[in-house]
């Protein structure tokens, strides 16, 4: 992912019925998944490529199918400060998440081994799942994987708790 704005992005703009909930608690989850940007009541963005443009396709007919209303655009920001800001905001989230998934990570090394794999397995997936909507990555994402990678002996084997503190 790009560590600066795009200079375009893809935006999704949409209306979906309060009733019933689930598709739109649906469409919202896949939104929150895709770490967009929230420019207003119902727009939402991304850097513009080709995997950030079909996945707003995708909702965009979810939304539809919903008996929503949902359009995809391309654009660019009115001024470079603006989409400083927007890219700025979404940096801010996932420094946030990475920031939390550190803190699991110190957590787990007072466990037991069983639980500390356990924790290595969940984090290392949380990592995963972070990384895929992470456009503008943080300085807190290296300490999150150093964090993870931690609980590893250079063998592969889970560290001992004694040796992480």
């Amino acid at each position: 992912m790009s560590t600066h704005p795009t200079g375009t992005w893809v935006l999704l703009a949409y209306r979906i019925p309060r009733e019933p909930s689930r598709p739109r608690i649906a469409v919202w989850r896949r939104l929150e998944a895709l770490g967009v940007a929230r420019l207003g009541d119902g727009l939402v963005a991304l850097p513009a490529d080709a995997r950030t443009r079909e996945h707003l396709d995708w909702i965009a007919e979810e939304v539809t199918e919903a008996g929503g209303a949902a359009t995809v655009w391309v654009a660019t920001a009115g001024s470079p400060a603006q989409e400083r800001a927007v890219a700025q905001t979404m940096r801010d989230a996932r420094a946030a998440e990475y920031e939390q998934i550190a803190a699991a990570a110190r957590a787990a090394a007072g466990e037991d081994a069983a639980e500390r794999r356990r924790a290595l397995r969940r984090l290392r997936e949380e990592l995963r799942r972070v990384g895929r909507r992470d456009y503008f990555p943080p300085p807190q994402r290296q300490l999150a994987h150093s964090a993870v990678q931690a609980l590893v002996e250079p063998n592969g084997a889970v560290v001992d708790a004694e040796r992480i503190a």
